[in-house]
Parts: C-alpha cells; structure tokens; sequence
C-alpha cells in the first residue's frame, strides 16, 4: 500500500457505490418472500422499505451479508469500466470502507467479489460491523489522506467524510436526494471526469 502515492489514493464506500448492493439483497429477499412497499425508492431504511421494523430489517440485512450470496453481487451501473479505467491507465488505487460485517468470511468474499470485477484497483478493504458509522475510521484515514475524494451514497457519511477533511462525492439514489452532501454525481463516468480533471481545488465543505 506504501508504494502508491497518497494523491493516487481514492477512498470508497462499497454498497451502492461500486456494488449494486439493492440488486442481489432484492433477489434475496423475494426468494425468501418479502416483498417491497410501494415508493420503496426514496427509503433508506430496509425495514421501512419491506414494512417491517427497522430493527427486523437490519437482522436480515446481517445475514444476507454473512451469508455466499455477498460474494457474487454486480457491479453498480459503470462502476466497472471506470474504476478500472482509472486504476488501469491512470495509477489510482481504492481503499474501500463498508458496514458489511466484522465477520471474515464476510470480508473474504467482499475483497473476492471485488477483485474478480475491479482487478486490483483495490489495496485495502476496511470491514465495519453491519451498518455501522464511519466517523471514527474516516478520522483515522484523515491523518493519511486528508483532501482525497470520500465516495459514499450515505448523505450522513459524506458529511462524516467532509468533517474529517475529505473531499466528500455523492452517488445519487431515490433514497438520498432529500438531503445532498458534497458533489453530487449520477455514475462512475462523473467521478472520473472529476479526479482526472483534479477535481475542485478547494475542499468541498457542504
């Protein structure tokens, strides 16, 4: 990891940012017979969107990330092509930071599953317990790699990020337009177009 140079460094959230987390967790659970309330789009709570308690809704969450299926979920819209872009002609390297789970089998099949779509784009892969915030661990990577770009779909991670000194990039979803933080950007080609261009100059601050 030492070999790559800190402004070469891009930090990522995994879920819903280079992993079209939704898509196999909704596969899933319709296999199991749970179906999505109406306007399911614009929540963020897994409970919320399946009618159920919140609290029911991250119990199944946990399982559905410990369990083979976390190892063979799709990539997010054009995450492929341009994170390897990026890594590939450009140098960048990714250091990813997901609530996945603290179990490593769980972490094992994460790394696997984005190795297999990402080549070796990815240097580290930071597990968090299931759902868990970031603020403390991004405080930590600050000390290291202050000013680099925080990719999240998590309005309250972004701004996490942007506390500690990041320049903090939003993946538009339904679930998250109510409350942007940082630079918004629809897909992977924008988050390109912005770290090849060198981005803002100065730190994004809301």
């Amino acid at each position: 990891m030492h070999m790559v140079k800190k402004e070469k460094i891009i930090l990522t959230d995994v879920d819903g940012v280079v992993l079209d987390w939704e898509e196999g967790f909704s596969v899933w659970m319709e296999h199991h017979g749970h179906e999505l309330v109406e306007g399911y789009q614009f929540m963020y709570s897994i409970g919320d969107r399946y009618g159920m308690s919140r609290n029911n809704g991250h119990k199944l969450v946990k399982v559905f990330n410990e369990s083979a299926a976390i190892g063979f979920l799709p990539p997010l819209r054009d995450a492929q092509y341009f994170v390897k872009k990026l890594s590939e002609q450009y140098g960048y390297k990714f250091i990813a930071v997901t609530s996945l789970s603290l179990d490593p089998y769980a972490r094992e099949l994460r790394t696997r599953n984005l190795n297999k779509l990402f080549g070796d784009a990815f240097i580290d892969v930071i597990c968090l317990d299931t759902g868990a915030d970031k603020d403390e661990v991004l405080l930590e990577l600050a000390q290291t790699y202050q000013g680099n770009p925080w990719i999240e779909d998590k309005p309250e991670n972004v701004q996490a990020g942007i506390n500690a000194g990041f320049n903090g990039i939003l993946v538009e979803h339904g679930h998250n337009m109510h409350e942007p933080k940082g630079y918004v950007v629809k897909n992977w080609e924008e988050i390109y177009l912005y770290v090849i261009n060198q981005g803002l100059k100065e730190p994004i601050t809301g």
